[in-house]
């Protein structure tokens, strides 16, 4: 859903609510909000049709004996005679002709049927079909006498619907927001637009979402293709003004030079211990390279799990310690944060604290006050280091661990606590959104690609659901072998309720298998009860845990070996590869068992069968993005089609370099969006949600 944004006087009613339309009470709002995905006036006007069915050209009877299997019959006929259905489960006949041959109008609910006088002409329109030679038209879509042939939806769009939404209801809001709309200034280039012959923004709105208008001599088609085109490059071009605008800030940001001075870091390389890999060698002189440039810093670690991302962390935080400030590292649970905690106070040589939500009383008075003066120079935590009351003295590096199970808005609030703070992000897979700022040059990326000692190579398969006893007599071999497993339940329609039950009946069921050694751990849980699970699973008193995503990260089981994923279909690739990343850290050879469901598309097999294929998150990744689309880059969605409405399929890759090119050029000559240009670009912004460039510049 998009956010409510504060707008100029005369777009007040496009962002009122669609309870504001005539007719739209807070039922059909409810409703229409689920197909518009927001609850603005704005948010319907820009759910385009699904498509638009052409009922403009009169065709005779015998022409319809003609038509292609699936297209639309329009004619005008003369009633000969009415048959109702003589009881249940027959249909009623509404018998017609013209001048070329016969057809039959059949329903098969009464309550459809019209009532016409025979001889009544009429104006029909629907698919048609064959019952023993004569042409049928069963269940007519339209059926309306010849004198109200005016009313008759020649041009008709479909809409997408749910439960309780008619047609009549979208027609009618649409076309009482289409009455909203005002002529806007023209904001896309002159030139281009008598190029391409672009209507108008308004315009190309009336045309796609109220086309009945357009004459029948008029080809539709690429009428509605300029339509599109025109509002894609809308959307585009705001998407890369508002991407270009927060270049422009961030190229002027006052950043902080922090080149520390190597002594707390040399230490740190003592108690490590080890020899740190190439890759890591890279990545902290890259690091320290950007942290010591006047620039704010805003970088991405990547690398799987247990390739040493911690260690290339602290290094980082070190360097910011021995330059005066402080440093944050954030987790996205609990459990996570504590494992970071316990190894950066053991290695790391300078005053660490913990913060998270179950610090109460005392103990969150002294952490929060060695923050705030400074004596606490590396803090560790959850999201309760960015929550109000939290003051640092002078935080110069935050660090944001599995950066995907964070929002935007929870990410900018913790850099939002210092000055020119700079940004270390680190993810095993990145997610889409990242991969489109990595495109777009906003974000340097190092990568650690070697593989630490000890770490075990994952063998992935696929599997049936119908191979389940297969699978469950290699569960009771694995943990005859002394090994433990993870089993990870489905996703269920974003229901953590439903996805919990699916996880208790898989609890019971191996249960009975199993007795006794099968532990469970999901979201719905108390959170003590779940952390018991965790914690018995970790100390071998359960051999296999039943969960949801809950162990997606933070969950260190060196002797869990096998990973089994249940409707793996269900899940995004990057999800998919955290959770893989749970096994293989012992000396034992790891499996991981996707699951699917007989009845997943050739694309789900396909996405499942790369996530076999490789280990490689990059790789993962660029097909998640290919799939599923970059994300939002200027709100707050991480993945889907970049937040476009209008611009969808190829469209996109036709118009994104022009639309490029356009913002770059009107920014190097008038980068404060001043002019009457400027003016008509600055209410394109707020129309597509992209005036608030700065919300680019640290949301990585």
């Amino acid at each position: 859903m998009q956010s409510e944004q504060p707008s100029p006087d005369f777009l007040a009613p496009l962002f009122a609510p669609l309870t504001s339309l005539p007719g739209i009470g807070p039922r059909h709002a409810s409703l229409l909000e689920k197909i518009a995905g927001g609850r603005r006036v704005l948010d319907l006007l820009f759910t385009l049709p699904e498509r638009i069915v052409d009922r403009r050209i009169l065709r005779t009877v015998a022409a319809g004996h003609n038509l292609a299997p699936g297209e639309i019959l329009t004619t005008r006929v003369r009633v000969l005679s009415i048959r109702k259905a003589a009881r249940p489960g027959q249909p009623s006949i509404i018998r017609t002709e013209d001048d070329t041959g016969r057809l039959d109008l059949v329903f098969f609910q009464q309550k459809n049927m019209p009532a016409p006088t025979v001889g009544a002409e009429l104006l029909v329109s629907g698919k048609t079909s064959r019952f023993q030679g004569e042409l049928t038209m069963p269940q007519p879509d339209h059926v309306t006498t010849w004198e109200k042939r005016d009313s008759f939806p020649r041009l008709e769009p479909v809409w997408p619907l749910t439960a309780g939404l008619f047609p009549y209801t979208v027609r009618k809001a649409m076309r009482a927001a289409l009455t909203l709309l005002p002529d806007f200034p023209e904001w896309q280039d002159h030139a281009l637009v008598q190029k391409r012959r672009w209507p108008a923004f308004t315009q190309a709105l009336h045309i796609l979402q109220a086309p009945e208008s357009i004459p029948a001599h008029v080809e539709w088609a690429p009428v509605r293709e300029r339509a599109l085109s025109r509002l894609a490059a809308d959307e585009l071009l705001a998407d890369q003004l508002c991407f270009g605008l927060a270049r422009l800030k961030a190229r002027s940001r006052i950043g902080r030079s922090m080149p520390g001075t190597g002594a707390l870091q040399a230490e740190l390389n003592r108690r490590f211990g080890h020899k740190p890999t190439a890759a890591q060698s890279s990545a902290i002189i890259e690091i320290r390279q950007d942290m010591a440039a006047s620039a704010p810093m805003m970088r991405l670690l990547q690398g799987d799990v247990g390739a040493g991302k911690t260690f290339v962390a602290m290094n980082a935080m070190l360097q910011a310690v021995e330059s005066g400030a402080q440093a944050a590292l954030m987790a996205p649970t609990e459990i996570l944060a504590r494992q970071h905690f316990e190894t950066v106070s053991r290695l790391c040589p300078t005053q660490c604290v913990y913060l998270s939500g179950t610090i109460k009383g005392a103990a969150r008075r002294e952490t929060l006050a060695a923050i705030a003066d400074g004596t606490a120079r590396i803090i560790v935590g959850t999201h309760a280091l960015f929550q109000e009351g939290v003051t640092f003295a002078d935080l110069g590096l935050a660090v944001i661990d599995e950066q995907h199970r964070f929002g935007v808005k929870q990410r900018m609030n913790l850099s939002a606590k210092g000055q020119a703070t700079d940004i270390l992000v680190m993810t095993a897979t990145p997610i889409p959104r990242t991969l489109q700022l990595m495109e777009w040059g906003e974000m340097s990326v190092s990568r650690l690609d070697s593989k630490p000692a000890g770490r075990q190579p994952i063998r992935t398969t696929l599997h049936n659901m119908d191979a389940m006893p297969d699978i469950l007599a290699a569960i009771s071999r694995a943990v005859a072998d002394g090994v433990q497993v993870f089993w990870v339940c489905p996703l269920i329609e974003n229901s953590e309720t439903q996805s919990a039950a699916a996880a208790e009946e898989r609890w019971a069921m191996l249960g009975e298998r199993f007795p006794h050694i099968v532990g469970l751990a999901h979201g719905k849980q108390d959170i003590a009860i779940r952390q018991a699970a965790l914690e018995a699973f970790r100390q071998g008193e359960t051999r296999i845990l039943v969960a949801t995503t809950v162990i997606e990260v933070g969950v260190d089981i060196p002797n869990a070996s096998v990973m089994v994923i249940e409707q793996a279909e269900r899940f995004g690739l990057a999800q998919l590869h955290q959770l893989r990343g749970r096994v293989g850290r012992g000396s034992k050879k790891s499996f991981c068992l996707l699951l699917h469901d007989g009845m997943a598309t050739p694309t789900a097999v396909r996405r499942l069968t790369l996530l076999r294929d490789t280990n490689d998150g990059f790789m993962i990744a660029d097909e998640d993005y290919r799939i599923r689309g970059g994300g939002d880059l200027a709100g707050d969605r991480q993945s889907g089609l970049p937040g476009f409405r209008l611009a969808q399929g190829a469209r996109i890759s036709l118009l994104l370099a022009a639309m490029q090119q356009d913002s770059e050029r009107e920014l190097m000559r008038n980068p404060s969006l001043e002019g009457p240009r400027g003016a008509g670009l600055r209410i394109m912004l707020t129309l597509f949600d992209r005036s608030e460039p700065d919300r680019l510049l640290i949301s990585g």
